[in-house]
């Protein structure tokens, strides 16, 4: 950690072991090793870390439901107000208020997974298409399988690559007819 200057004026410290501050209770030992042969102006560092590796539980995606159409459609509107109905009369036996509570919200959502239909996807990239986000999801599915994976990567990759060139070459297009257009309408005003 401690570096000398030459005829030992003075020290300073050059070496630092850094270490995130969520991290800062796992860094149990941390020592120089002066003796160390580096060949340098350093001095060899090394720290001692404990750490606890949890398997992070893996969230449920949230369906996204067109809710919309419960305004606009009122035969699924009746389909759908039946169908919970239907799901609440079966917990009448039911005393416990939080027990009820959960299985109304678990018919409630059962309910519209069952008859509501889920909004289109909509991508972050106006470029990507359907087909492209179809082989994104095979991929995902692929994961496990090295070789399948692989493949479908390049395939993804190749057809994003693509999609880009096009949509550069439709923008590019749109700006040469735009600098046309203004360009006629310059000419025609002199």
């Amino acid at each position: 950690m401690d570096m000398e200057s030459p005829g030992d004026g003075s020290r300073n410290q050059i070496d630092f072991i850094l270490i995130s501050i969520r991290f800062r209770n796992a860094l149990l030992i941390s020592k120089t090793l002066p003796s160390a042969d580096c060949y340098s102006d350093h001095v060899l560092l090394m720290g001692k870390i404990r750490v606890k590796l949890r398997k992070q539980k893996k969230t449920k995606p949230n369906i996204r439901l067109n809710l919309d159409l419960l305004t606009s459609d009122t035969d699924l509107c009746q389909k759908y107000n039946l169908k919970v109905k239907n799901k609440f009369k079966a917990f009448e036996e039911i005393e416990e208020v939080g027990e009820l509570w959960q299985q109304l919200m678990r018919s409630i959502s059962e309910a519209a997974e069952e008859e509501i239909a889920t909004k289109e996807r909509k991508t972050k990239q106006k470029r990507m298409t359907e087909d492209i986000l179809n082989l994104m999801d095979k991929q995902r599915k692929a994961k496990g399988e090295q070789e399948e994976y692989e493949s479908i990567h390049r395939e993804v990759r190749r057809k994003c690559e693509e999609a880009k060139e096009a949509w550069l070459n439709e923008k590019c297009r749109e700006k040469d007819k735009y600098s046309k257009d203004k360009l006629q309408i310059q000419c025609t005003r002199m």
